[in-house]
């Protein structure tokens, strides 16, 4: 059992053909914000229902927070939230037991990303800013 909790899903980070036009699907079909964080230039865009939506890449294009296989459309990762505390003591319980992990700085959130079993991208992140700047709550 994990000595650190998770908050909730954060987002689902989607590889898109055509990402202007998925972002206006999810903005007309499904009812999310977009968010477009000047940090971090054109993408990813953050389409969200409060704290929680999915994270649009282009999938033809490479980007600083973009996977290996960023081509191919579908699902490249899941994330979950944990507040700060327990952000750092997973990254402690990771390194105690040897559990390889690479950490990210992406301006307004740390992370942490790692492989599952199936080679799945999971991704531990945490808020640095109070949510009412980056989701405009």
């Amino acid at each position: 059992m994990s000595e650190f909790k998770i908050e909730n899903i954060d987002h689902v980070a989607i590889m898109a053909s055509n990402p202007e036009e998925s972002i206006k699907w999810y903005t007309e079909v499904i009812g999310l914000n977009e968010i477009r964080a000047q940090a971090w230039g054109d993408f990813p865009v953050f389409m969200v229902s409060g704290e929680t939506g999915v994270a649009i890449f282009p999938a033809a294009k490479k980007t600083p927070f973009s996977a290996e296989k960023s081509y191919l459309t579908g699902i490249d990762h899941f994330a979950f939230r944990l507040d700060n505390e327990n952000f750092l003591l997973a990254k402690k319980t990771f390194k105690t037991s040897n559990i390889p992990f690479q950490f990210k700085d992406h301006t307004y959130f740390h992370s942490m990303y790692l492989k599952d079993p199936d080679n799945h991208t999971v991704e531990l992140t945490t808020l640095l800013v109070d949510p009412k700047h980056f989701y405009k709550l």
